[in-house]
């Protein structure tokens, strides 16, 4: 069982997979939310992602995650917060025993698509077409997990 993950502040993608690259099949989807509120609650936005992960592999139980490594962002503030969140979805992985990789954007762009600079409408295209979806996934957080997901199959 593999598990991909978006990492956000207000939304982290999530994707448990199981299978091959040429058999997948989606287990669970979609998405962790926390409440928008001023910067001084970080921490509670930061326990409920943490609370809510735990829940998931606990239910789960996956051996490998792909977790999105950040690129550069033009905001410094947002940067710091998904830098945060993705610290709190990296030691909650790592105190339920689950192997971490990282992968950036541009891998995972190459690995689904073949080519590093595809558009995220492409990426979705392939993730419903590997997965023999009728639709696109929505929303687009759990449609970049279920793609990262992909990329930890064999």
């Amino acid at each position: 069982m593999v598990i991909g993950v978006d990492p956000g502040t207000a939304i982290v993608g999530f994707a448990f997979v199981d299978g091959s690259r040429r058999a997948p099949k989606i287990v669970d989807y979609g998405v962790i939310t926390t409440t928008a509120r001023s910067a001084e609650f970080m921490p509670q936005r930061l326990c409920e992602i943490a609370d809510d992960l735990s829940e998931l592999l606990k239910k789960h139980r996956p051996t490998l995650a792909i977790v999105e490594d950040l690129f550069f962002f033009k905001n410094a503030k947002t940067v710091i917060s998904v830098a945060q969140a993705r610290g709190v979805i990296l030691q909650t992985l790592c105190a339920h025993g689950v192997e971490i990789r990282s992968l950036t954007p541009l891998q995972v762009k190459q690995t689904i698509t073949g080519f590093g600079r595809a558009q995220k409408k492409q990426v979705q295209t392939m993730v419903k077409k590997y997965y023999g979806l009728d639709e696109i996934p929505k929303p687009d957080d759990a449609a970049d997990a279920l793609a990262m997901a992909w990329c930890g199959l064999r």
